[in-house]
This record gives C-alpha cells, structure tokens and sequence, in this order.
C-alpha cells in the first residue's frame, strides 16, 4: 500500500471515529431535555451513560477478535451500521416517549462504538510502517479533542430543534462511512486467527455486567453501609467469579478473546495499568460542570462552557504526542503527560472558586490526558504485539479504559456526595484522582526506554513465526 492509498484509508478512519467521539461529546447538553421529557431521576439518569459503557466494554473485545477472524473491513463495517441503528431506535424513542426503547438504542451504539476504535488502530497497525504508526495514531487520538470542540456548539445548535437531531445526526454520517470504507479498507484476515472464542466471550460479559451492576449499585450518599448490601456485593462477588474462571479458561483456549498472555509482558501491563488509570480521569471529567456551579456560582451552561479549556487541549495535545512517541518513546511522552494531568487535577481541586485557575486547570489537565487518552498508550501496545494479535491487544485498552470510567465515576460521586457541600466534595473528589495520578506517575516510569521499546516488534514475530 502507498503513501496515497494509506492517507485514504486514514481519512475513513478518522470520520468513523469522529462520528463515535460526536455521540460522546454532544449527549451531554442533551441529558437535561431527555431527563424532562421521560420523568426520570437521577439514578435512571446515569443509566444512560452506563449502558452505554457496558455494552461497549462488551463489544470492544468481541468486535476486536471478530476483526481478526473475518477481517477489518467487515466488522468496520458492522460497527459502523449498528452504531447507525442504534442512534435510529435513539430518535425513535423520543418520538414514541419509550425510556426502555432509548436504553436499548445506547445500548446498541454503545456494542457498534466498541469496535470501532480498536478495529481503527489495528487498521494502522497493519498498513503504516513502524515509523508512522505514532503520526497516524496521533491524529486519530486528536479526533476525540476535536469532537470535544465541535460537540458543544453543534449540541447547542441542535438543541433548538429538538435533543433527538443530537442521535438523528449520525445516521447521515454513517452511510457516508460505509460507503468509502467498503472502497479502501484492506478485508484480509489472519490465517492463524483461529475460531472464536465464545466461552471466553461470555464468561467475559459476565464479569463486565456484573461489575456494571455492582457499581451501579452502589449508594454514593452512604458509600461503606451500601457495600454491604447484596445489590452492591453480590454483583462484585459474581464479577470476580467470573473472571478467575475466565483466566483459567482463557489460558487453554486456542484463540482467547481476553488474551492472558498478553498479560506477562511487563509493557503491556504498565499500559493497561495506566489507561484504567486514564479512564478515572476522564469519568472525573464528567463532573467538571457541576464543580463550576458549586465552586463558581456560574449557571449549568456556563459550567459546560467551562470544560472548553480541556477539550482544546487535548485536540492540540493529542496530535503533539503522536509525533513524539516517534522522536521519544512512550515513557518520556506518558511520563511527562501524567504528571500534567496530576498537577493540573491538584490545582483544580485548591483554587477551583477562581475562574481563571479554574480555566488553566483546565489546561493542565487536557494536555496530560492527551498523553493517554490518545497515541501513546495504543503505541506501547502495537509495539508491544504480533499482526495477529493487535486488534486484540487494541480491544483491550478500550476494555481497561470504560472500566476505569466506570470506577472513576463511582469514586468521584461517592467522594462528593460524603462532604456537607458540593463545592468541598468535589474538590475533595479531583484531590483523589490527583493521587491516583501520582501512582500513575510511578507506573510510568517503569515503561521501557526508547532503545528498548524498538526491539520487542521484531522479537515478537520471531516467537509467533
């Protein structure tokens, strides 16, 4: 494949992308009307992000292996139209006044969304030589700071006519996907894939649902007492059932679908580690907004503006870290951007009542969450991974990351909701996750250097040949 035939395919992968970091961006200025229109409360509130979250912990691993087995084109393609499907029963929902109906649609973009990310990569990892892959991967990472920008604004636009052109939007695009991704997507798939794995699969959704429904669970206004009770532990206790009998399962099995070799690689741990630790991160973001209101005194718009600042970091950061992961390595690259991220989440939580180091807490924060959110982390797993493999490998950073946005938004909402004060939960919360970004810093100094991290590849392919 030439330069020209890859940027073509790199400009599909990019509006895929883009169409699935849209439904991110924009579905929030939509939960207040939707909140209206159907009654609901808070906690069935949530359920539209947590289904959402769980069928694409789901899907991120099947869709993965699927790639493998049946080739990239196909199962893009796949992602893509169920993410078209499901933003219609979305649309439909609000029409017919159906809250089940709109749970079910977010469930079946979530299960779409899952792969299309992880498909993307392994697309790169397949047809962009080594010393492309951090650019291409970068400016794919850069998709999510540029929905970030473009969300807002067209949410807010969308808005006047009603919160269902905010889901109706993606069907247009989708179709568009299809039809160039069909032209120039490469569709071979690996001979040695084997069969798939659907013990492994199953035990695997059980372990996610069940983790989903514990923390779902959970209480915030009495965090320790709600531990105790069955809704709480006795989903906790299934999901670490399930998944001792995945890792013995998983061990056996031809072809896994949660790969555990994968796991005594020290590299890939380290990246695993830290794109959970990535997903707190970014769950904690979600509440960014209401610390304004309660720190600043500012209305809910003004508080959604405010996330500005980070989102425009991170479109610019994403692209910057890309290019030097090929100049750097990753351990300079996630070193430096998770002690950003720290900083930037210490000083959020100690001056959060003034607005302008509200805003260049904002700042801080975008910049380092683009040194994991983005390239680098995927980079450590192409290096990391055989052909076969990577898709797989790929799977995976999207299964740790929505776990880590789902610890991180149990966590901040039960840190919150323990103090007498909005404003003082909050800050405390954002002091946590500055904490955790500590140990991630810690983690990320155990990466391999740059010289180190340029052999594994090579040696890889040798083992699996």
């Amino acid at each position: 494949m030439d330069d020209k035939e890859r940027n073509r395919t790199l400009g599909v992968l990019f509006v895929g992308v883009l169409m699935g970091a849209l439904d991110i961006a924009i579905v929030g200025p939509a939960l207040p009307a939707i909140q209206a229109q159907f009654g609901i409360d808070s906690r069935a509130v949530s359920w539209i992000f947590s289904v959402y979250v769980l069928a694409n912990l789901i899907g991120t691993p099947l869709m993965a292996k699927l790639s493998d087995n049946f080739g990239r084109r196909a199962i893009y393609l796949t992602d893509v139209a169920l993410f078209a499907l499901g933003s219609a029963v979305v649309v439909i929902s609000g029409v017919s006044g159906g809250f089940v109906l709109l749970l079910i649609g977010r469930a079946i973009q979530g299960f779409g969304a899952g792969g299309i990310f992880p498909v993307a990569s392994a697309v790169i990892g397949d047809t962009f030589p080594a010393e492309k892959r951090g650019s291409a991967l970068g400016l794919i990472g850069a998709v999510f700071g540029i929905a970030f920008v473009i969300g807002p604004i067209l949410g807010g636009v969308l808005l006047l006519a009603g919160w269902q052109w905010l889901f109706a939007i993606n069907l247009p695009i989708a179709a568009v996907v299809m039809v160039l991704a069909w032209k120039v997507l490469p569709h071979e798939h690996h001979a040695d894939a084997g069969s798939f794995d659907w013990l492994g699969m199953g035990l695997l959704a059980i372990a996610l649902a069940a983790l989903d429904l514990g923390l779902v669970a959970i209480d915030t206004g009495h965090f320790v007492t709600s531990l105790a009770t069955p809704a709480v532990w006795g989903w906790l206790l299934v999901s670490a059932v399930a998944w001792v009998l995945l890792v013995l399962v998983e061990r056996r099995a031809v072809s896994p679908v949660f790969p555990v070799g994968l796991f005594t690689r020290r590299q890939l741990r380290l990246g695993y580690l830290l794109t959970a630790g990535a997903g707190i991160g970014e769950a904690s973001l979600v509440f960014m907004p209401l610390l304004a209101v309660a720190a600043l005194g500012v209305t809910s718009g003004v508080g959604s503006f405010l996330m500005m600042p980070v989102v425009l970091a991170m479109g610019v950061g994403s692209p910057v870290a890309g290019r030097l992961l090929d100049r750097f390595g990753s351990r300079v690259v996630i070193t430096v951007g998770v002690a950003i991220m720290a900083i930037g989440m210490a000083l959020l939580s100690l001056t959060a009542s003034v607005l302008w180091l509200f805003i260049a807490s904002g700042l801080l924060i975008g910049f380092g969450m683009s040194a994991l959110l983005g390239a680098p982390i995927r980079y450590v797993t192409l290096n990391e991974t055989t052909a076969a493999e990577r898709s797989s490998a790929q799977g995976l950073v999207n299964v740790f990351t929505s776990i880590g946005q789902l610890l991180g938004a149990a966590v901040v909402g039960a840190v919150a909701a323990s103090a007498a004060a909005p404003a003082v939960g909050y800050t405390a919360a954002f002091g946590f996750i500055a904490g955790i970004g500590v140990v991630l810093l810690i983690a990320a100094l155990f990466l391999k250097s740059r010289a180190d991290e340029a052999r594994p590849a090579v040696a890889e392919e040798a083992t699996h040949a």
